[in-house]
Order: structure tokens, then C-alpha cells, then sequence
């Protein structure tokens, strides 16, 4: 796929099974960086009820001397970073395999998305959807991969009825 970098498109659809080409790589728009509310939040949301995660004494005698960020919302916010070049028009994730967890996350880590397409093939039981594999990882700002995986999702074709645009556009003239 060639990406004319030197102008934005004006209207961005995301990418439909027609735009991925096995090879393609994408890298996140910006890093997040995850806080100490990230990490509470999803724990308790979760039901996580590891100390390392929250209870800093704790984690001050373990092997991080630290806590440690919960690893499935590491998961979760690498995939998140992934989806506006992959799978905003996806129709269903259908599996993670593979995910390995290299290096910690703590709170201050700041994180960016890399992700390259692998496959892509047709669906076998629907017309509207191909089915896209990438691989994906996560990065620190020191360059250490924190987390890497394979995710398969299904993703419309730009021609799909599920794919149209549903913005309501209005009648009414501009007031300023």
C-alpha cells in the first residue's frame, strides 16, 4: 500500500479489508503514558486482587521493588493504540495468541503501538467481511518491547452495508 505522507486525507473512513496488504506496518500516532489511576482503575475494575498492583509496600518487596502495572491492561491499551490504523471498521476481534510479556510496565511508562499485517484472507461464511491477522507490540520510551502478540479481527469491505458512514448531515444553513 503507498501512503502519500505528504497530505491528509479530508475525510478518514479507517481501513477496510480491501486497504491491507500483508507486510504493512503502522506505528501509533502518539504514546500514552499510564498512570497510576490507569492502573487502579482497570485492577479494581477487573477484580484483580494481586497486591503488586496496588499495594506499593507490597510491591517494594518483590522483584520490580515497584508496582506493576496490571499486564491485561497493558493488553488492552496496546490494542486500543492499534485500532485507528487497523481495525476501526472491524467487525469482531476473534482471537489474541501469543502474547508474551518481555519487559514491565510501570506507572510513568509512556507506550506506542507498532503493528504489521500478516494475512488477510475472505470470509468463508460472510461476503461483507475479510478476516486481517498482524502481529502487534507494545514499546517503551526506553525502546523495550513490553508486550507482543498476534490478533485476528474481521474487518468490512469498503462495500458492505455495515460500513456506511451514519452522520446525520442537516439541512440547515451555517449561522457564523
Amino acid at each position: 500500500m503507498s501512503t502519500d505522507l505528504r497530505t491528509a486525507p479530508k475525510v478518514w473512513q479507517g481501513r477496510f479489508y480491501e486497504d491491507f496488504e500483508p507486510g504493512d506496518t503502522f506505528r501509533s500516532r502518539f504514546g500514552r503514558t499510564v498512570s497510576e489511576y490507569d492502573n487502579l482503575l482497570f485492577t479494581c475494575l477487573t477484580h484483580n486482587t494481586n497486591s503488586i498492583h496496588f499495594d506499593g509496600k507490597h510491591a517494594e518487596r518483590t522483584q520490580f521493588g515497584q508496582i506493576l502495572v496490571n499486564s491485561t491492561f497493558t493488553l488492552a491499551l496496546i490494542t486500543g493504540m492499534t485500532v485507528p490504523d487497523t481495525s476501526e471498521n472491524a467487525a469482531a476481534n476473534l482471537q489474541w495468541t501469543d502474547i508474551k510479556l518481555p519487559n514491565p510496565v510501570f506507572v510513568g511508562d509512556t507506550l506506542w503501538a507498532e503493528s504489521e499485517i500478516l494475512e488477510k484472507r475472505e470470509s468463508k461464511s460472510n461476503r461483507d467481511v475479510g478476516i486481517v491477522t498482524m502481529r502487534c507490540r507494545g514499546i517503551n520510551q526506553d525502546g523495550k518491547v513490553v508486550i507482543e502478540y498476534r490478533r485476528t479481527f474481521m474487518v468490512y469491505k469498503r462495500k458492505a452495508p455495515q460500513a456506511e458512514r451514519s452522520f446525520p448531515g442537516t439541512t440547515e444553513e451555517w449561522t457564523v
